[in-house]
């Protein structure tokens, strides 16, 4: 049994069925990501003043993964039009180049997060905030490293190039600094509270946590739009893969098809390339 309309234009609304069926899918993925991108705008305004992160992110390498993804979209097109010139080798080296896009994208997400599983907040007894990455080889107790709610044993721990809030400030000061990033300081100040590492004794821990999703609403936040993102990314990535490698075969039998098949996916993989063109400039620069 043959489907109808699985190749050729439908009478009433001129499309292919895929093509129909990825716009309403598109559609709905818009639904999904404008509730997220919603949620966003009210838990920062909702925000206490002085409270929301600033600067915590890297925006070259943000900058550099929204190259990556514009870069990705455009060899899509030309991969299309190559199927469409009956070009089937410059398609195949066009749909490569797209699928290199996404592993260095992914490669470059998976560093990011790595940083942030790295990267601790200790509260001491007496105030002080100390902000940084853990010298494990110097600390003689265990941190864990990725949910850390509870410090094995006792001993100290070593900061490497630590930022630390002092404990005469009030905690609203404290943690409108770590958001903020320290105030300039003098040249004498700078000479009394520089130090490439802080040392401390596991005793004197209050709270800490390293700055996973659970380490408060900006990176929740963050790991769920740039988390849900990067499936979106991985998805559509293998989706390609499979038309270049696996289903390559089908251009023969069909070339139509093939091409439409080609044409679906690349509608999917724009989508998850606007996505980010909206997340960068909310999350890495505002």
């Amino acid at each position: 049994m043959e489907i109808p309309y699985a190749v050729k234009p439908r009478p009433d609304t001129g499309l292919y069925n895929a093509k129909v069926g990825i716009w309403l899918f598109l559609a709905s993925e818009v639904m999904l990501f404008g509730a997220l991108f919603s949620s966003y705008i009210l838990l920062r305004v909702g925000a206490p003043a002085g409270t929301w992160p600033h600067h915590w992110l890297n925006v070259l390498l943000g900058m550099f993964n929204t190259i990556v993804l514009i870069a990705s979209s455009v060899t899509v097109v030309l991969a299309w039009a190559s199927l469409k010139m009956n070009q089937f080798n410059k398609y195949r080296m066009y749909q490569a180049i797209t699928i290199l896009c996404a592993l260095i994208f992914m490669t470059i997400k998976s560093i990011e997060y790595g940083d942030k599983f790295k990267h601790y907040e200790f509260q001491l007894k007496d105030g002080t905030v100390v902000d940084g990455h853990i010298d494990r080889e110097k600390s003689t107790v265990k941190v864990p490293a990725w949910i850390p709610f509870k410090l094995h044993g006792e001993g100290k721990i070593v900061i490497e190039h630590a930022n630390v809030v002092k404990k005469h400030k009030t905690a609203a000061e404290n943690h409108a600094e770590l958001m903020e990033g320290p105030a300039p300081l003098s040249k004498e100040a700078k000479e009394a509270e520089e130090r490439p590492e802080y040392e401390f004794e596991s005793s004197q821990v209050q709270a800490f946590s390293n700055y996973g999703p659970w380490h408060n609403t900006y990176t929740a936040i963050y790991f769920t739009l740039t988390g849900l993102h990067a499936l979106h990314v991985v998805g559509g990535a293998l989706v390609i893969f499979m038309i270049w490698g696996p289903l390559a075969s089908v251009w023969r039998k069909d070339p139509v098809q093939y091409t439409n098949r080609v044409e679906v996916s690349g509608l999917f993989w724009h989508l998850v390339d606007l996505v980010w063109i909206f997340l960068f400039p909310v999350l890495y620069l505002l």
